[in-house]
């Protein structure tokens, strides 16, 4: 079932936070028009990431592989702004070790943290300036702004995100399984793919929900035709980004399965998604703060927590879905980037 605010910060423990600059006169190529978005877990939760987009602009990614020592995120960086974008993690970084959030390495001051913000940015620089993009400071106001209740659709990291022809933005949705464990994501859409059939203007990601349980109705042969006349997106470069959160009891491995998982509600919602002119990246959080009952047990070869694991994973890709659905549909007009809403009326 749907968790009681249907986002990302339904998991406990999970805050967001945007800051954008946005020009109401903003053009292609003029005005301000870009943020960030920042996901933060105060005391930290086990994280992962699976990048499969061809044209990637990420940050600490190595640092999430399985194999690697370190197995906590503090916070998680969501840009605009292409690879300069990326310059948003060092605010985000001054915010936590101000809070006093990160990895302690000196025994003797506790203040000495070393905070670990992975990130990932959009190219979003055609829209506005070219040459306005997200700073630390913009890092660290997003930081500092982050808590259970945010805005979704043209704000923060989606202000400048284009989705195919139509307006992208941030969507989030949640799950609450039966099993008491919440999985929930958060999504920048901005791909060069379609999120909508071109056969019935009803948004890809309806598929698994049907698209009156999304709110969303059958458009009209004139606005059809509308949506269909518009023009390719035409940038060489895009990339739809995003976190997916739960408070199961994960660990790297699990959290990485996770991660992977959440590319296939991307896949549902964008045609084509993963293409070589994407960045496509997910992160993975667990907080491990909710208890699951115990399931079956499965052979001694496998992870104990393998059906618990299975039903977070399929959640997972089920959230993705339906956040790129509501980035779509909460997504608003700007620089002549026409919206999904201002088409199709919904």
């Amino acid at each position: 079932m749907i968790g009681p605010g249907n986002a990302l910060t339904d998991v406990v423990g999970v805050l967001v936070g945007h800051h954008h600059e946005l020009d109401p006169d903003a053009t292609l190529g003029s005005g301000a028009a870009t943020g960030c978005t920042v996901v933060r877990v105060p005391g930290g939760a086990v994280a992962a990431v699976d990048v499969r987009g061809g044209g990637p602009g990420t940050r600490e990614t190595d640092l999430l592989d399985p194999a690697a020592s370190v197995r906590r995120a503090d916070a998680v960086l969501l840009s605009g702004g292409s690879a300069y974008g990326l310059a948003a993690a060092d605010g985000v970084m001054r915010f936590c070790e101000e809070a006093g959030h990160g990895i302690p390495l000196d025994p003797l001051d506790p203040a000495r943290v070393v905070p670990i913000v992975p990130g990932a940015v959009i190219f979003d620089l055609p829209v506005g300036d070219w040459n306005l993009r997200p700073t630390a400071e913009f890092g660290y106001r997003a930081a500092a702004a982050a808590s259970r209740e945010f805005e979704r659709g043209t704000v923060g990291a989606g202000v400048g995100a284009r989705a195919g022809a139509l307006k992208g933005g941030i969507g989030t949705a949640s799950v609450l399984l039966d099993i008491g464990i919440t999985v929930a994501a958060l999504v920048v859409a901005n791909p060069v793919g379609s999120v909508f059939d071109p056969r019935t203007g009803l948004l890809w990601g309806a598929g698994t929900d049907g698209a009156a349980a999304l709110g969303l109705r059958t458009p009209t042969p004139e606005q059809l035709a509308a949506a269909n006349a518009l023009p390719v997106k035409g940038t060489v470069l895009n990339t739809t980004i995003g976190v997916v959160a739960t408070d199961a009891p994960l660990d790297k491995a699990g959290c990485r399965r996770m991660a992977t998982t959440a590319h296939d509600g991307l896949a549902r919602a964008v045609r084509p998604a993963h293409s070589p002119l994407d960045g496509d990246t997910f992160f993975a959080l667990a907080t491990g703060t909710a208890a699951p009952p115990p399931g079956p047990v499965p052979p001694p070869a496998f992870p104990p927590n393998l059906g618990l694991l299975d039903a977070v994973c399929t959640a997972a890709a089920v959230c993705v879905e339906r956040a790129i659905v509501d980035a779509v549909v909460s997504a608003r007009s700007i620089a002549g980037i026409p919206s999904y809403s201002e088409l199709f009326g919904s």
